[in-house]
């Protein structure tokens, strides 16, 4: 691709995200003097006329909205070398999903701001346009004038008008937050699909995991116990598989979310030295390793499947420097996606090795390994935050496999497979040396020692449910401090934890 420096009148400054279909740049508009966001189709997809046709639509649809509640479009133009973008509003504030990597958020506000998301995909509706891919990457803050976040809608690139919807052949939609009606051709779509798509974003700001496949959501009060029954029916309500059974529209539940956000309790948010969000002392939902959570954009043809994430119950974590007990609480894969692209689970296919193992590797390349073939059925590629751990946070390399990622979050579901996730700062050992699982029997600890790492792998098992829970955390045997590495292993029926470990373990090549 050729270097950019400027854009008609518009001068880049930082690239803001790129997709599967464009790059959104960062840029300030030197005759108005102000910031604004430029989407730029890539190069590789200015000879498909229909690619561009749909770039071309995104931005007629977000005029077409004309609401303050969603992305407005300023210009519109072409390179000279004939591609295709526009320029939009620029949303200083950042996404939902940036504000789920800093923590968990207060109950209040969790709901205050799925109402306003809601609000936005009603403004939509009644322009009667089909969003088809809301999720927290695409719910952007921008700060108003008063100092206030306001809620916009962004990345109409699945978007559909409504007259059309009932025809549509084509799945659409990003795993997690997608209905199911988006996920069978031919099914049609109306509102209701942004509806679920709004249920899942809620549930994700309340529990900070994506929900499971429809159908399949485990109940928000099992990851947040401190929920009321109200809000979990109403989320609930939003995530039901058939449509008839879900909110009506957008703006009912809407409503339904502001009238609990007055009812629910203040529940400040501690900060940090660094002035990061900390849980406050008994308030810990389930903690992210993904934005948005959402993980990896596959390539074309990869089916869309569940959202399952990586698990683990913390015993302790320092919250002003002393160590909590903590209830379960679940770690989920860090979604750092490129902008406009979708959130989807990888089915792994035709990869097996002579060995009966199933090689994987994140979308970095720089994590390998090999894991049993029956387990490596589903693959989440994008990587994690560390400070899920307790760590520094940022975004790392990190994948995560199983025959079932959507069951991921629950440690009573029977589920098989892997999270590896590697850090650059900070003790991954003492970590994970804090993590416990209280529904489980720990049967101690044991070191590990290969050709490339060393460390201690810590093992529960008889989890509720059935199962076993492996942690581990590894240093280089060559004696580097950095980076470090933190593997998770669980396995449902396996007749020797300690062997399926230590082969994953002895295959990792981290690059």
């Amino acid at each position: 691709m050729q270097s950019l420096e400027r854009i008609g009148r518009y001068r880049l400054e930082r690239r803001l995200g790129t997709g599967a279909f464009g790059t959104v740049w960062l840029a300030h508009d030197d005759q108005l003097e102000a910031p604004v966001a430029v989407k730029v189709l890539a190069e590789n997809w200015s000879h498909r006329l229909d690619v561009r046709d749909r770039f071309l639509s995104e931005a007629r649809l977000l005029r077409r909205a004309d609401s303050n509640r969603v992305v407005q479009v300023y210009d519109i133009g072409e390179l000279p070398d004939g591609r295709p973008y526009f320029v939009m509003e620029y949303a200083d504030a950042g996404t939902l999903a940036d504000l789920l990597a800093a923590g968990p958020l207060p109950l209040p506000e969790a709901l205050r701001l799925t109402a306003q998301a809601a609000r936005s995909a009603a403004a939509l509706h009644e322009a009667g346009i089909v969003h088809r891919d809301i999720k927290p990457s695409n719910v952007l803050l921008r700060t108003a004038p008063d100092g206030t976040r306001r809620v916009l809608l962004a990345d109409l690139g699945l978007a559909k008008s409504l007259a059309q919807a009932s025809g549509l052949t084509l799945a659409a939609g990003s795993a997690g937050y997608q209905p199911p009606e988006q996920a069978e051709p031919g099914a049609g779509i109306d509102a209701r699909a942004d509806v679920y798509s709004l249920g899942a974003v809620g549930y994700e700001l309340v529990t900070d995991a994506v929900p499971g496949a429809p159908g399949r959501v485990v109940r928000p009060d099992r990851l947040r116990p401190d929920l009321g029954e109200d809000v979990v029916r109403a989320l609930m309500r939003a995530l039901e598989p058939d449509r008839e059974r879900r909110w009506p529209s957008a703006r009912d539940f809407a409503d339904e979310l502001d009238r609990l956000a007055g009812q629910a309790p203040p529940a400040p948010a501690d900060r940090g030295p660094d002035g990061d969000r900390r849980a406050s002392a008994g308030h810990h939902p389930g903690r992210r390793i993904d934005s948005g959570g959402q993980v990896s954009a596959g390539p074309a043809g990869h089916s869309i499947d569940g959202g399952g994430q990586p698990s683990v119950a913390l015993a302790g974590r320092r919250l002003d420097g002393v160590r909590k007990r903590l209830g379960v609480v679940t770690l989920t894969v860090a979604a750092v996606l490129a902008a406009g692209a979708a959130a989807l689970i990888v089915t792994l296919v035709n990869r097996q090795s002579p060995a009966g193992e199933v090689r994987v590797a994140d979308s970095t390349g720089r994590i390998v390994a090999e894991v049993p073939a029956s387990w490596g059925r589903q693959l989440r590629d994008s990587g994690w935050n560390p400070k899920a751990l307790g760590l520094r946070s940022g975004k790392e390399p990190g994948l995560a496999v199983a025959d079932d990622l959507a069951k991921w979050p629950d440690l009573t579901a029977e589920v098989n497979g892997v999270f590896i996730g590697l850090s650059e700062h900070g003790d991954v050992t003492a970590e994970v040396n804090a993590l416990a699982h209280q529904d489980c029997h720990y049967d101690g600890s044991r070191a590990f020692t290969g050709a490339d790492w060393k460390g201690r792998t810590r093992t529960w098992s008889d989890c509720t449910g059935g199962g076993s829970v492996t942690e581990t955390a590894l240093t280089s045997a060559d004696g580097d401090a950095q980076p470090q590495v933190y593997v998770q292993v669980r396995e449902h029926g396996g007749d020797d934890v300690a062997a399926a470990t230590d082969r994953v373990l002895r295959s990792l090549r981290i690059t």
